[in-house]
């Protein structure tokens, strides 16, 4: 589990136009939040 402040590796993934984004891109126009929906889109 990541905590406050915890560094992570380099990630891509698909915006909301399905186009790939870096994390590196993403920090160039401040910080990153990452939400993730437990259940979203799942079969439980």
């Amino acid at each position: 589990m990541l905590a406050v402040g915890d560094s992570v590796e380099e990630f891509e993934l698909q915006d909301q136009n399905g186009n790939l984004v870096t994390l590196t891109q993403l920090l160039e126009t401040g910080p990153a939040v990452l939400y993730f929906y437990i259940k979203a889109k799942t079969p439980g």
